[in-house]
C-alpha cells in the first residue's frame, strides 16, 4: 500500500498542482460545530438523503421547499407522530416525490432520530462521538437503525451533514482494489473494515481528516 505522500504526490500530478488539489476538498465539521447543528437540521439532511437515493439529486432538492412544507420543516417531534391520515395527505401533494415507503420513513427516522437525541443530548452529539476508526461501525448503526439507509445512503448522510467519513465512490473503490486492500466494491463488514484500516492508517501517516483523505485518494484513479 502506498505511504499517504506518494499518493499525494500522484493526486497533484493528476489534477494538475497542490493548488488545483487543495481547492476542491471537502471539510469535516468538529464535534463542537456538530453538536450545535439542530435536530430539524439532521432530519431534513437524513430524509433528502433517503429521497436522493435512486434519483437525480438536482430534482430532489428542488422540491426540497415542498417538503419542508408538508413535513412541519422536519421538526422531529411532530414527524415521528405522523399518523395514516398525515401519510395519506402526503401521498396527494403533487409538489413533492410521492414515494410511500420513503415517506413512511420519515416518520420512523424521526423516532431513530429522537431516541439519539435524547440519550446524547443532540442528536449531533451522538454523530461526534463516533471515533474516526468506528466510522464503519456507525454506518453500520444508521443501517440498522434507521429506514432507509443502506448501500452508499449512510456516507453520504454524514458528508452531508459535516461528520468526517471516508466515501466508496467509483474512484476510491478502484483504488483500493489496486492497492490491494480489498478485491471488489465492498459490501460485506470485512472489506469495509478493511478499508478503513487503509485509511487510518493514511490519516496516521498525513493528519488528514477522513474525507480529505478521500477526495484526495479518489484523484489518483486512472
Amino acid at each position: 500500500m502506498k505511504h499517504f505522500d506518494d499518493i499525494y504526490a500522484l493526486a497533484c500530478l493528476h489534477r494538475g498542482g497542490h493548488e488545483a488539489v487543495e481547492a476542491n476538498l471537502p471539510q469535516a465539521l468538529d464535534a463542537k460545530a456538530l453538536a450545535a447543528k439542530s435536530d430539524d437540521d439532521y432530519l431534513s439532511h437524513l430524509c433528502r438523503r433517503v429521497f436522493r437515493a435512486g434519483l437525480k439529486h438536482a430534482m430532489v432538492d428542488a422540491k426540497w421547499p415542498a417538503f419542508e412544507a408538508q413535513f412541519h420543516h422536519f421538526d422531529p417531534y411532530p414527524c415521528a407522530m405522523l399518523n395514516d391520515d398525515d401519510i395519506d395527505a402526503a401521498m396527494h401533494n403533487k409538489a413533492i416525490i410521492r414515494h410511500r415507503g420513503k415517506i413512511l420513513s420519515i416518520r420512523s427516522n424521526a423516532q431513530f432520530l429522537l431516541e439519539q437525541s435524547r440519550e446524547h443530548d443532540g442528536f449531533g452529539r451522538y454523530l461526534a462521538a463516533w471515533a474516526p476508526d468506528q466510522t464503519v461501525a456507525l454506518w453500520w448503526e444508521l443501517k440498522k437503525k434507521a429506514k432507509q439507509m443502506g448501500g452508499n445512503s449512510g456516507p453520504s448522510f454524514l458528508r452531508m451533514v459535516g461528520k468526517d467519513t471516508f466515501l466508496f465512490t467509483r474512484d476510491v473503490v478502484a483504488v483500493l482494489i489496486n492497492e490491494g486492500i480489498i478485491e471488489k466494491t465492498p459490501t460485506g463488514k470485512g472489506d469495509m473494515l478493511r478499508a478503513q484500516e487503509a485509511f487510518m492508517t493514511w490519516q496516521a501517516q498525513s493528519g488528514r481528516s477522513l474525507c480529505e483523505i478521500s477526495r484526495i485518494v479518489s484523484y489518483t484513479a486512472t
